[in-house]
Formats: C-alpha cells, sequence, structure tokens
C-alpha cells in the first residue's frame, strides 16, 4: 500500500503577511473543523493573514471566492492567495459527481483566469472514514496542505514578479 502520510514542510519565506481568503463549505461541520484548524495552523506558520468565511456547501465555495476577490480588489484591498474547504462523501446517487466535478472545475477557471493561487482542499472521498482520516490534522492534514498549496504559488508568483522588474 502507498503511503499518503503528511510530511511538514517549509513555509515559504516570501508569503509573511500575505492576505489569504479561506473560504470552508460547514456541510459535514466535524470534517470542517478539522479542515479549517490545518489550513489555520499553516498559514499562521508562515505568518500569513487570514479571512475565514463560511458558506453551506461545496458548490458555493466558487461563487463566494468571486465575490469577495473582487470586493477585496475594489476596496483596494486585494487578496493574495485563496483556499478552498469543504469535503463531498459518494452517495447513492449521481450528485457526487456533479458537485465533485463542477467545484474543481469552478475553482481551476478563477485560479487561472485571476492569476490567483488557490489551494483546493475540497476532498472528494468515498466513504465518511476516509473523510477523517483526510481532514484530520494528526494525519493527513488536507486543509494544510491546500494552505500549503497556496503559499507555495504564491511564492512563485511573487519570486516571477521580482524577476520580471530585473529584465531589460
Amino acid at each position: 500500500m502507498v503511503s499518503h502520510a503528511y510530511a511538514a514542510r517549509t513555509a515559504p519565506t516570501n508569503v509573511k503577511g500575505a492576505r489569504v481568503l479561506v473560504v470552508e463549505a460547514r456541510y459535514y461541520e466535524d470534517l470542517s473543523d478539522e479542515l479549517l484548524a490545518g489550513a489555520e495552523g499553516a498559514l499562521a506558520a508562515a505568518e500569513a493573514v487570514a479571512t475565514v468565511v463560511t458558506v453551506p456547501g461545496a458548490l458555493e465555495i466558487p461563487a463566494a471566492i468571486a465575490i469577495l476577490v473582487e470586493a477585496a480588489a475594489r476596496a483596494g484591498q486585494p487578496y493574495d492567495a485563496v483556499v478552498a474547504l469543504g469535503c463531498v462523501i459518494r452517495g447513492e446517487t449521481g450528485h457526487y459527481d456533479i458537485v465533485a466535478g463542477e467545484s474543481a472545475r469552478a475553482l481551476m477557471d478563477l485560479s487561472v483566469t485571476l492569476r490567483l493561487p488557490l489551494g483546493n482542499g475540497i476532498l472528494t472521498v468515498e466513504t465518511e472514514a476516509q473523510a477523517q482520516a483526510r481532514a484530520r490534522v494528526a494525519e493527513l492534514n488536507k486543509g494544510g496542505g491546500a494552505a500549503e498549496a497556496a503559499l507555495a504559488v504564491l511564492s512563485l508568483k511573487r519570486d516571477a514578479s521580482a524577476a520580471s522588474v530585473g529584465e531589460d
């Protein structure tokens, strides 16, 4: 069996003070608590500043991100990165496929279109036991991993911007 154990990594050094929007779906509250704890821990370790917003489910996350990112930019306080947190557990109908696929597609569209570093921490699993293992900070810590992914892309973005400033 392949191990998917979460390994702590060093946070990028050029993300201190970054403004990060965290949008979490609270459909499965116990899982949401773990995902959020992981994300907040990773953001705190990087000395980033988190704003947490709650929505009902995974399908609401992309719209909330689009609305809040635009509002923050208009207010002159843009977010540097975004983290999406939630969980979709397969049920007896095809609803799972729609929610999992459409939320992931919309997040990718937002990230690419807006050039916005975005960590996707929406779990898509078969069972609640799988979700628990992935959400728990002491196990796979996918919330922390999503925050670290967003910060890694933000670091890349900042490095690329700094490099292009020095070019002639």
